[in-house]
């Protein structure tokens, strides 16, 4: 009998907003939820690590601990950050690329995370810029894939519609759909709205075999409109700046509120289940880490003020994105939905360096 295969995730450890004993209890969390499927691999400070294991009864058989030396801090740039050859981000991301493990989570230094792996791992053949990937809360119930929100500050025509085969790729990992439909956010939903950047990613986008259904707007991605919103990294990062704002907005309009009279109190007393899954709805940690799609291997970046549970969440999902070998279908989508010869290195001119937030790797040449 054929064993199924094992697949390994490493948790970086150190770094985050909200310590270290929230990281490793996710961990711990996915560990026991997937079970002999899933090998964790914590990587940070072992003697901190170890201590805080040894205070846990019954831990799962299937976790290991890396030594990492160093910390990557939050405040320092990129840059800085990659030359840490022995931080836990660089210790993890190696794993990665030595083939011991399949996939790389943290929520330490984003720029740090980005550009190491970057320069570690690559990108996947014919991918022209990574992309970071977010979902934000519909009114459906069912996430919308944005991207990119934050990787790359100026986008190219090629950049956005590759960003388009990666989310619809992903969407259909995440949300088991065959053709999610997918829409390139603009200034209005006709055609002859934006900028030039849409409009010659329009025409790549139409001559593609994806689902594209045209341009939408910002009110598209809560309505759930489409399942899939490309834009550039500068406008995805502001949008996704201002959905972290509405939960606590919500709870706060609502606190305001409830304390008015008496009958409003009794009143959010009744509507204390709805307003639970309310607040769940607009709840980061329910969706765990945004993957960085586009780079050869998976890798996930969580919010700094993780909680356990979204460490778990983001656990769980980097096994499925490495178990449904998300970088091979991605790379099998790109040559299927190649646009014309403007593809990957094909065309130099629509692939400047410039805006990329993250280091490039040093034998970059698209």
């Amino acid at each position: 009998m054929t064993m199924a295969k094992r697949y390994t995730v490493v948790l970086d450890v150190m770094g985050a907003d909200s310590g270290e004993e929230q990281i490793i209890q996710g961990g711990i969390d996915a560990a026991e939820k997937l079970g002999d499927d899933l090998r964790l691999v914590f990587v940070g400070d072992k003697e901190r690590i170890d201590a805080f294991l040894a205070t846990r009864q019954n831990l799962p058989k299937n976790i290991a601990v890396e030594h990492a030396a160093d910390t990557v801090p939050m405040h320092i740039a990129a840059t800085d950050g990659v030359r840490m050859r022995k931080s836990s981000i660089s210790v993890g991301i190696k794993l990665v690329k030595n083939g011991i493990a399949d996939a790389f989570v943290s929520p330490g230094n984003t720029g740090a995370v980005m550009a190491t792996a970057l320069l570690t791992l690559g990108r996947i053949e014919d991918v022209s810029r990574p992309a970071i990937t977010a979902l934000f809360p519909t009114s459906t119930g069912r996430p919308t894939v944005v991207l990119d929100v934050g990787a790359n500050a100026d986008s190219k025509p090629l950049h956005l519609s590759q960003f388009a085969v990666m989310g619809s790729v992903y969407s259909q990992i995440v949300h088991n759909l065959e053709y999610p439909r997918v829409g390139l956010i603009s200034i209005g939903e006709e055609r002859s709205k934006g900028n030039e950047l849409i409009f010659n990613a329009q025409r790549l986008l139409k001559s593609s075999k994806i689902n594209f259904v045209g341009n939408i707007e910002g009110r598209d991605i809560l309505s759930g409109t489409v399942d899939v919103a490309v834009t550039d990294g500068f406008t995805g990062n502001i949008l996704l700046k201002l959905a972290e704002s509405v939960q606590p907005m919500l709870v706060k309009a609502v606190q305001r509120q409830v304390q008015t009279n008496i009958f409003s109190r009794v009143g959010a007393m009744l509507l204390l289940p709805f307003l639970k899954r309310m607040n769940n709805t607009f709840d980061y940690s329910e969706r765990g880490g945004a993957p960085l799609l586009g780079i050869n291997g998976v890798v996930l970046i969580c919010h700094g003020s993780s909680n356990s549970k979204a460490m778990c969440n983001a656990v769980v999902g980097a096994f499925d994105m490495a178990s449904r070998k998300i970088n091979e279908r991605i790379h099998n989508e790109l040559i299927t939905n190649h646009f014309g010869q403007s593809n990957g290195s094909k065309n130099k001119s629509e692939n400047n360096r410039n805006g990329v937030l993250c280091s490039p790797a040093v034998d970059d040449q698209r």
